[in-house]
């Protein structure tokens, strides 16, 4: 058995411009955690911290050599989930009119939800979902499935 929690306590993007990506999450009304820093920025989510950090320090932090940020795709998404169909839409709308890019308009998906995607201003793609078989919990995260 493994010693590691099985929890996630903070996200962290590697941003190419920090003053400009916090600016970009405060505008979509989120709040930061902790006072200003020139070095890193952290946000309030209803789950883990989400963290705005310098790509180069980054990979200076982690100890990889310094390298251009690779232009697409990287492997991972992050997501939103709202509490309707409608909400998709809007929040994908809200997310264009402060800067984002509009990835995927919000679509109804096979597996019987509605999803879109926005990229933020360093290109992190950002899923908004509704999935109608994942209740909330009172915190506003998805709880466990029904049996």
């Amino acid at each position: 058995m493994s010693t590691i929690p099985s929890r996630i306590n903070l996200v962290t993007l590697g941003v190419e411009d920090l003053p400009r990506s916090t600016a970009f999450y405060l505008a979509l009304g989120w709040t930061p955690s902790g006072p200003p820093s020139p070095e890193i920025t952290f946000i309030h989510t209803a789950g883990p911290l989400l963290a705005l950090f310098p790509f180069a320090d980054l990979q200076e932090d982690i100890g990889l050599p310094k390298a251009p940020r690779a232009a697409g795709f990287g492997g991972i998404t992050l997501a939103i989930n709202v509490e309707t169909e409608e909400a998709v839409a809007v929040c994908l709308d809200d997310a264009v009119a402060h800067g984002a890019t509009l990835l995927k308009a919000a679509t109804k998906v096979h597996w019987g939800g509605v999803s879109g995607y926005f990229a933020d201003p360093d290109g992190y793609p950002w899923e908004v979902a509704f999935n109608p078989f994942r209740p909330f919990d009172e915190r506003g995260l998805l709880s466990a499935m029904p049996e």
